[in-house]
């Protein structure tokens, strides 16, 4: 994947800390789980040869082992900015991140932003892996269905008879529709739920995760030439 470039975006940060679960005494943050895994599935796309953008980082933490990871809130926006906490002026700020880095780089035939999210719903629903891509965007539509159908075949291989619900839809959120790449936004998993929660604390699912994702953007990828 040479020439390529990836603008990984984890979700919240900073001083919000995202949709919140509970394992007995354990608080689990979106912001915290996303980052991990973000942060694996950037190290996936290196190992292939890809460029990669962490828009949000954390100076202080990289990638952890733990169960549950604890919180924090020291995390920047790149290369090194306070995180606000207003909800629109901290999109604004990964938005022009992202931007600046795209038309500071030369122009490949291969550019895209992915947010990985995770959701938060009643308790008792659980929820597969699902994407939503702007409207209109047809590479964003492409990508976002070539994730999903590849992390169903992971399943169906390593799980079978699980089934995988996930599905791709779209959204007019406000990174979908103001960054220059073509983005696609990813929600884990719901983090009331048991079963996503296991999705989420264990190590080597968060790294299967981002292993999976490597996957489908590979896979696009060469769709694309």
């Amino acid at each position: 994947m040479k020439g390529t470039v990836f603008y990984l975006v984890s979700g919240h940060g900073g001083p919000d800390p995202g949709a919140m679960g509970k394992i007995g005494k354990n608080i689990l943050c979106e912001d915290e789980y996303a980052y991990d895994i973000t942060l694996r599935f950037g190290r996936e796309l290196l190992r292939h040869g890809a460029k990669v953008y962490f828009i949000v980082r954390d100076p202080h933490d990289g990638i952890r082992n733990e169960q549950y990871l604890q919180s924090s809130t020291d995390e920047v926006c790149y290369p090194a900015e306070e995180i606000p906490l207003n909800q629109v002026k901290r999109l604004k700020q990964r938005v022009d991140a992202i931007n600046n880095l795209y038309r500071s780089e030369p122009i490949p035939t291969y550019k895209r932003c992915i947010e990985l999210h995770v959701d938060a719903r009643e308790t008792k629903k659980n929820i597969d892996i699902f994407f939503y891509y702007h409207p209109g965007s047809r590479p964003g539509e492409r990508l976002a269905s070539t994730m999903r159908n590849a992390i169903e075949r992971k399943y169906q291989l390593k799980q079978p008879g699980r089934g995988y619900n996930g599905d791709v839809s779209t959204r007019a959120l406000y990174m979908l529709e103001k960054t220059l790449p073509s983005a696609v936004f990813i929600e884990l998993g719901n983090i009331n739920h048991f079963r996503d929660q296991q999705r989420l604390i264990y190590e080597n699912n968060r790294q299967a995760l981002a292993k999976w994702l490597c996957n489908g953007v590979i896979e696009d990828f060469k769709k694309s030439n």
